[in-house]
């Protein structure tokens, strides 16, 4: 049985699914919806027989669709998956959920109402190094993380809008929470400091800090501090997370792990497609039933989106703020 895929959003990441899928062997990219017709058409043309719409709910009308893919933007969250929610259709949706934690609690709930197969695009969930973080997280105690988003404001009008993509913390480095979260623990508390040092002097219309710090609190115990930045150069950014342990120092890139100390020193690297693994997880799981192999799902990504709306919130009130999950 060839599995129909519809994606909703032209942009990059609607690409980087589309492409993959393509080459997948019983599955068929069927038809694509953007937030016009042009666009959507556009993209369209690069998959053979895929049709284009101008709104995701003209293709779900239009279509028999086994999954959809959901490639939107933060503030564009809430109609599309109400609507696939009540027409049974499992899909995958990029991070993050929404620019807050009210709408995906909302849709948490109603996810797990219909027991819907859901998957959302953390994939540095799916890297070899990561796993690999996790077993060597697993044996020792955590004291404490650092890490860094550190790079430069996207160019799309939305981003640089609070309102439309929640800032830094939640758009990008969400990522960062959701794997401390998945090598680590549970976040019980954060405390925000943000500040708008150069960008919305150098920009029209920006709203988004472009520095910041949070430190959270861990449920085991742990402390850990994540900062971003967007004001850089293309060329000057980093992303990075350490973990601090008795028997020594575990840092994480999206390239690679090193683990120091006790007179040691071990390099990992892969060079896996974490979008591939992460699709092959959601589509057998829509074949099969079996979502062993989905490493985030909407429940669980929920908690990476409170964890990161929390910290908006302290950084507007200045008070540390209890997660709500």
């Amino acid at each position: 049985m060839t599995l129909r895929i519809g994606i909703a959003g032209t942009g990059g990441f609607a690409k980087v699914h589309a492409e993959r899928l393509s080459r997948i062997e019983g599955v068929r990219v069927a038809a694509i919806a953007g937030s016009t017709k042009e666009k959507a058409d556009a993209l369209a043309a690069g998959f053979d027989d895929a049709r284009g719409y101008g709104a995701a709910a003209d293709m779900l009308d239009g279509e028999r669709l086994d999954a959809v893919y959901l490639c939107v933007p933060p503030m564009a969250h809430g109609d599309m998956e109400r609507q696939l929610i009540e027409r049974g259709i499992p899909f995958l949706v990029e991070k993050p959920l929404g620019v807050d934690a009210a709408i995906p609690k909302e849709l948490r709930d109603r996810v797990q109402d219909k027991g819907l197969i859901t998957s959302v695009g953390y994939h540095f969930r799916y890297r070899t190094i990561t796993e690999r973080l996790r077993e060597l997280l697993s044996t020792r105690t955590v004291g404490m993380a650092t890490g860094g988003w550190m790079g430069g404001m996207p160019g799309v009008p939305w981003w640089r809008s609070m309102t439309s993509s929640g800032g830094q913390f939640v758009e990008q480095t969400t990522h960062l929470v959701d794997l401390l979260r998945y090598a680590a623990g549970e976040v019980d508390e954060v405390y925000a400091a943000y500040g708008s040092r150069a960008m919305h002097e150098r920009h029209e219309n920006v709203t988004v800090p472009d520095v910041g710090s949070v430190v959270l609190k861990l449920r085991s115990g742990a402390v850990a501090t994540l900062s971003n930045t967007c004001l850089l150069p293309w060329d000057a950014g980093a992303v990075q997370l350490s973990f601090y342990t008795p028997e020594g120092r575990i840092d994480w890139t999206p390239s690679g792990l090193v683990a120091i100390g006790g007179g040691t020193r071990s390099e990992v690297t892969d060079k896996v497609d974490p979008y591939a693994l992460e699709n092959e997880a959601f589509l057998h799981a829509v074949r099969t039933g079996d979502v062993s192999r989905i490493r985030s799902d909407y429940a669980d990504a929920y908690r990476t989106q409170a964890v990161t709306a929390a910290a908006n919130v302290s950084a507007e009130t200045g008070l540390p703020v209890k997660v709500q999950y």
